[in-house]
């Protein structure tokens, strides 16, 4: 099931400014902290350089920089996490999209490698290897997208023929070709697949419950056509929505 979004719902599920959960992902590890942290001290020091060398005069203009360069460790996360966020916002149409996962595995992968000395004093290469989850969702009419992340242990209640949803991302009206998706929600275990959180989670628990309901209205609304005899018949597709929500 595929049901457009309006711009402005979609602006709300990927807001401009960093969220919460994006600062504290892109805060990352104590080492980023100190990187942060190191930058800051050398724009301070360079706009106290730059201050005895043009004199006290220009003291109030450099003031504002050294301020901001100081507290680079504090504000860089949301300036990384909200340019983060531009990348997907530069799309001109979103979807909100309904399948069930196909397949779920476990793989290692390669994120870097390490130089070290071994006990007879040669040089050696460690692989430095992550455990990563990847995650298959598609529907019946043969769309399917796999998406790998780290894996998690609130991953281990995810099973095959489970309900996934997502947003999916587009620069075509009718959504036919999707260039982007986002974080996989998987609403019978609530839990959420994705290496960076894109989605205002709450806001998209909110649309997800908003279309169900929607779909069951107009089930029971639909007329019934009077019983006939069980008839063997290929899987029903899964349309789209036109009405945008």
């Amino acid at each position: 099931m595929l049901v457009p979004l309006t711009r402005q719902k979609f602006e709300q599920l990927i807001p401009r400014i960093a969220t919460g959960d994006q600062y504290r992902y892109v805060w990352g590890k104590f080492s980023d902290f100190l990187r942060r942290l190191l930058a800051s001290v050398v724009a301070v020091v360079v706009v106290l350089l730059l201050r005895w060398l043009l004199g006290e005069g220009f003291g109030g203009l450099l003031l504002p920089f050294g301020v901001v360069g100081g507290f680079y460790w504090l504000w860089g996360p949301v300036l990384w996490a909200s340019l983060r966020n531009a990348q997907y916002r530069k799309y001109k149409y979103s979807g909100f999209f309904r399948g069930r996962i196909l397949d779920v595995y476990i793989s290692e992968e390669l994120i870097g490698r390490e130089e070290t000395v071994n006990n007879k004093g040669e040089l050696v290469y460690v692989d430095n290897l992550e455990r990563r989850l990847n995650v298959e969702v598609g529907d019946e009419t043969g769309f399917s997208i796999q998406v790998q992340v780290p894996l998690r242990r609130s991953h281990k209640g995810i099973a095959r023929r489970q309900v996934a949803e997502m947003i999916v991302l587009s620069n075509r009206a009718d959504l036919s070709n999707i260039t982007k998706v986002t974080d996989i929600y998987i609403p019978s275990r609530d839990i959420w697949v994705s290496d960076y959180p894109f989605l205002q989670r709450d806001v998209f628990v909110e649309v997800s419950n908003r279309i169900r309901r929607d779909r069951l209205e107009a089930d029971e609304e639909s007329p019934r056509s009077p019983r006939r005899p069980p008839q063997r018949k290929e899987p029903p597709q899964l349309p789209r929505q036109d009405r945008e929500w």
